[in-house]
C-alpha cells in the first residue's frame, strides 16, 4: 500500500518501460522548415496517422531533407535522454531503443529505467508529457 491508501499492482524496484514518441519528420501543412526541432502547431487528437501506426527501422531519405531529419532525431533523442536522466540517474542510455516510422514523421524511443516508486514514475511522465516536442508517452 502506498501512502494514499492504494494497493499498487507494481512492485518496486522494477524494470519499468517507457515510450516516448516525437514528431520529427516533415509537417502535412505548407511551413517554412525551422533549423531546429519545435513544437507541432497542434497534436493530434487521435491515433497519430493511420499510415504511419507502425514503427519499424528505416534510413533518412536522400538529400538535404535527411540531414534536418537526423538532426531533429538527435535533439528529439537527446530532449529525452536529458528528462529521463534527471529522474533515473542510473539510466543506461546505450539501452534506448530507437524506432522511425515508416514515413520518418515520427520517432519513438523506449527507455527502461529502473523505477523505485509512483512518484518517481509520476514525475517523469509529468515532465516528459510536458515537453514541447513530444507527442505522446506511453
Amino acid at each position: 500500500m502506498n501512502s494514499s491508501g492504494e494497493v499498487s499492482l507494481i512492485e518496486y524496484p522494477c524494470d519499468f518501460p517507457i515510450k516516448v514518441m516525437g514528431r520529427v519528420g516533415p509537417s502535412t501543412a505548407p511551413s517554412s522548415t525551422p533549423s531546429s526541432l519545435s513544437a507541432p502547431a497542434s497534436f493530434p487528437d487521435g491515433p497519430l496517422d493511420p499510415t504511419d501506426e507502425f514503427f519499424i527501422a528505416m534510413p533518412a531519405p536522400e538529400g538535404a531533407s535527411a540531414v534536418l531529419l537526423e538532426q531533429r532525431r538527435q535533439e528529439f533523442t537527446q530532449a529525452v535522454l536529458i528528462i529521463v536522466k534527471r529522474h533515473a540517474p542510473d539510466f543506461d542510455e546505450t539501452s534506448v531503443e530507437v524506432r522511425i516510422s515508416r514515413k520518418n514523421t515520427y520517432l519513438s524511443l523506449t527507455c527502461t529505467i529502473r523505477a523505485v516508486s509512483r512518484a518517481q514514475l509520476d514525475a517523469l511522465y509529468q515532465d516528459l508529457c510536458d515537453h514541447p516536442s513530444v507527442v505522446m508517452v506511453l
